[in-house]
């Protein structure tokens, strides 16, 4: 069985990848206080359990499957409610409709991993690995179409990731704090998806949405406090009431926006049209 800390998170890195890169990612592991991994099964035993389940729910709920290279596994409609999948390699592994409540995936491996309408819902997506490198690779991106992401704690690249209609009601994917050694770690969602997702209440301050799609989109109550919307489509999205004190707006479409005039801090924001 394959047992991972620091080191062994690192040791799951592609070969090719620079060194710039390893020692970047072993710093955020040292600062993030990564622990030993130890997981009660192996890749086999996994397996095992999901082939017995035979098209029902596979029981792994809390189950420690940390740092496993589980790549390929098909988990659709697993009950993973509480596993700790800290550090494993879930590429192009399957989670559709699987229910994640509470799952620790903190620096979990997510390439080509497909989420559409899984329950995350309070997991912790902390350093989520989305691409194999610093640089998006469309090839690789993982699918959270419908996803419940309610109350979870995100910082990752998601770049060009699909979220359409995914739910971050109260979520946490606000710039990091507590680690200004590693700089500001933040969430990034360049390019991303997000038609018709649901950020009521969230926490998106800081956040990178340059030219992200979030046609129809709900931020209502959000904290989007020096949030970079620029260029983003923001059409019949709601902001009635979100924070958008120091927010980037600039070249972003507003057409059928509704609460522009209900959202707070608004006097530093830039790129708002101006209120009639």
């Amino acid at each position: 069985m394959r047992r991972f800390g620091c080191a062994g998170w690192l040791a799951m890195a592609p070969a090719w990848a620079p060194a710039w890169v390893l020692a970047w990612a072993l710093a955020w592991a040292a600062a993030l206080g990564v622990p030993a991994m130890a997981a009660e099964m192996s890749r086999a035993v996994v397996a095992a359990a999901l082939a017995r389940a035979h098209g029902h729910a596979a029981k792994l709920a809390g189950r420690d499957l940390s740092g496993l290279d589980l790549s390929g596994l098909d988990f659709s409609g697993a009950d993973l409610a509480g596993a700790n999948l800290h550090g494993a390699k879930l590429v192009g592994c399957r989670f559709g409709h699987a229910d994640l409540r509470g799952a620790n995936l903190m620096m979990a491996w997510v390439m080509r991993a497909n989420f559409d309408h899984a329950d995350l819902a309070g997991a912790n997506l902390y350093g989520l690995v989305v691409y194999p490198a610093l640089d998006v690779v469309m090839a690789d991106r993982p699918s959270f179409v419908g996803a419940d992401l309610s109350g979870t704690r995100i910082i990752a690249n998601l770049g060009n990731v699909d979220l359409r209609g995914a739910k971050f009601v109260g979520a946490r994917l606000g710039v990091d704090n507590t680690n200004q050694s590693m700089g500001k770690m933040k969430i990034l969602l360049p390019d991303a998806n997000l038609a018709g997702a649901d950020f009521t209440g969230a926490d998106l301050n800081g956040g990178d949405f340059r030219f992200a799609d979030l046609r129809g989109a709900k931020l209502r109550g959000a904290n989007l406090e020096e949030a970079d919307f620029s260029g983003a489509d923001l059409r019949g999205a709601d902001l009635t009431g979100a924070d958008v004190k120091d927010a980037l707006f600039t070249d972003a479409k507003l057409a059928g926006a509704h609460g522009l005039d209900a959202v707070h801090g608004r006097a530093s924001a830039q790129g708002l049209p101006p209120l009639r």
